[in-house]
Formats: structure tokens, C-alpha cells, sequence
């Protein structure tokens, strides 16, 4: 059998792709190596998607989405993916289990946030831990706050936490930041940041929720702690030291900024045609639940256009 298209990965971009392919009457087929819904999944409550229950989880958000799929047909295997050809006008995609032909590809295999590799540290993500300050800053109202990392994002970031955080503490392991120096300065100015510089986590306090964080200083070697207010009970731990596109497999077939994330028009598609990227693996501003819908839709809406064309 060849797909009309067949989509790599089932976070919300693969997914809204997979619904918007399978009701458009495409053969739809998703990929997906690990669970479904991608870095959502690690999110206890999804306060910033338009329309969305209250309280809903990342889970429960895109188990809906997965169930909206498979209602108009899409198909999805749980299989990782090997090798991908993408030429011609039938792509051939490899995985552990089988090989499979579609004329067309979504590529929407995402981006993870690099970790920083300290113990607890995934055991608390959605407990204190976090990668993303507009998904979560809310949950932070009036409580300790600390940031880790120097570079734009971790600094506005910092910055915007400052509306919601009583006090933020950035740590950087360097003791010059890599952001822009407006950035700094604008940093350097809000009365309710301060800096931890030449330092890094060395480990997390706290079992069922953060509350604090052990500091080591580089240089010095000297050990300090960060913790959360007695009232409070627990804090929150901003990590911003950067992502890691999954754009190995195909990253010397289709273009990919500096960083390796897919470089893609406002049409999501590619330098090859009848290949489109959608969601967090695209080079974009902003990645977000929402962003990452609107890219699978398009993509989805030019796949079918794309194969239409093919076959008329």
C-alpha cells in the first residue's frame, strides 16, 4: 500500500496533521517511536490552549486528539523510524518493523529541552520542574523562583516570570551571560532578579514537589542551597539551556538552520517537495501547543493539495 501522507510523530502538530489528512479522506498513516502527545504529556494542567477544559492535562488533551485521529481514519503504529528517502514522488520510510510508501511526509518529529542531568530532575518535571515559563509561570504566583541558563531565552524568560514569581534567581555557569546585552541590562534592572553566576544545580530538594535547589559555584567549589519558603512549601526550577531538535535522521536531506531545526516556509513545506515540517522540530519564534496545531493543519492542507496535484 502507498499513504497518500504519513506522518513522523504524534505530538499535537503529527496529530492535528493525522486529523486534519484522515477527514480530508487522505490515507493517513502516524509514526511514533515513543507515547503519544509528545513533550505535553509531562504537563499536569494545560491552562493556555484556547478552549481546553479546565484542569485538562497534557495527556488527556492529546489522548482526545489521538481518539479525533483514529475516528477519521488514521492509522498509528508505534515504531521507530530508521531511515527515510524522501525523493521522487513516492517517499519510502524504514522503520524497525517494516518499511512503508506514501506520497507525501509530515515531518513532525519535535524538539526536547536539554536537561541538565541532575537526579530528581524527571521524576519532578510538572512538580516544580519546568521547561517552559508561558506554559507554567501561573502555578509559580507569589512563590521562589529559580532559572537556569544565560542565553536570550533564559533571561526573557526570567523576566517575564518576574510577573508572576515573588523573587527570581538566575543561575548561569558562566560569569558573563550569552544573551543580548539589552536583555541583560533589562534583566539586570527588575528589582526581583538576581544572579547566581560561575554556578550550576548540583542536585533538587525535595520528593514529591521542588523545594530548593543545591547550588556548587565553579570556581570556588563552595556549596550553597536556594529553597522555597517554610509558608510556601515548594518552588519552582525554570531550565533553559537549550533544545535538542530530532532532526538527525534527516538532517542532511532537508534544510536545517544552524541549530538543526527544519527550515520550512508559512506553507510548512520543505526544500523537497512533498515533504513538509510542522511543530517544534520547524525553525520558529514560538513553540507551543497552539503553534504546533496550526503548523500540522497547514501541513496537513498542503499534503493533500501537494498529492492532489500529483495525481491530476
Amino acid at each position: 500500500m502507498t499513504y497518500d501522507v504519513i506522518i513522523i510523530g504524534a505530538g499535537p502538530a503529527g496529530l492535528t496533521a493525522g486529523l486534519y489528512a484522515a477527514r480530508a479522506k487522505m490515507k493517513t498513516l502516524i509514526i511514533e517511536r515513543e507515547k503519544v502527545g509528545g513533550q505535553i504529556t509531562g504537563t499536569n494542567e494545560v491552562a493556555n490552549y484556547p478552549g481546553a477544559a479546565e484542569g485538562i492535562t497534557g495527556p488527556e488533551l492529546t489522548d482526545r486528539m489521538a481518539e479525533q485521529c483514529a475516528a477519521f481514519g488514521a492509522e498509528m503504529i508505534k515504531e521507530t523510524v530508521k531511515t527515510m528517502t524522501l525523493t521522487g514522488d513516492v517517499k519510502h520510510i524504514v522503520t524497525n518493523k517494516g518499511a512503508y510508501a506514501s506520497k507525501s511526509v509530515i515531518l513532525a518529529m519535535g524538539a526536547s529541552p536539554r536537561k541538565l542531568g541532575v537526579e530528581k530532575e524527571i521524576d519532578l518535571t510538572g512538580r516544580g520542574v519546568s521547561y517552559c515559563a508561558t506554559c507554567d509561570a501561573d502555578f509559580f504566583t507569589d512563590l521562589e523562583v529559580v532559572v537556569v541558563g544565560g542565553g536570550d531565552t533564559a533571561l526573557e524568560e526570567a523576566i517575564f516570570l518576574t510577573k508572576f514569581a515573588k523573587h527570581v534567581s538566575v543561575i548561569h555557569r558562566r560569569d558573563q551571560f550569552r544573551a543580548a546585552k539589552s536583555i541583560v541590562e533589562k534583566a539586570e534592572q527588575n528589582e526581583k532578579i538576581s544572579f547566581v553566576l560561575d554556578s550550576g544545580v548540583k542536585s533538587i530538594i525535595g520528593d514529591e514537589l521542588v523545594q530548593g535547589v543545591v547550588v556548587e559555584n565553579f570556581k570556588t567549589k563552595a556549596i550553597s542551597e536556594i529553597k522555597a519558603d517554610d509558608a510556601d512549601g515548594f518552588m519552582g526550577l525554570f531550565i533553559f539551556v537549550g533544545y535538542l531538535p530530532d532532526s538527525e535522521l534527516i538532517k542532511d536531506v532537508v534544510t536545517c538552520d544552524e541549530a538543526g531545526y527544519i527550515v520550512a516556509d508559512e506553507l510548512m513545506k520543505t526544500n523537497i517537495p512533498g515533504v513538509f515540517a510542522a511543530g517544534d522540530l520547524r525553525a520558529k519564534s514560538l513553540r507551543q501547543v497552539v503553534t504546533a496545531t496550526a503548523d500540522g493543519a497547514i501541513a496537513a492542507v498542503q499534503a493533500e493539495k501537494y498529492v492532489d496535484a500529483l495525481e491530476n
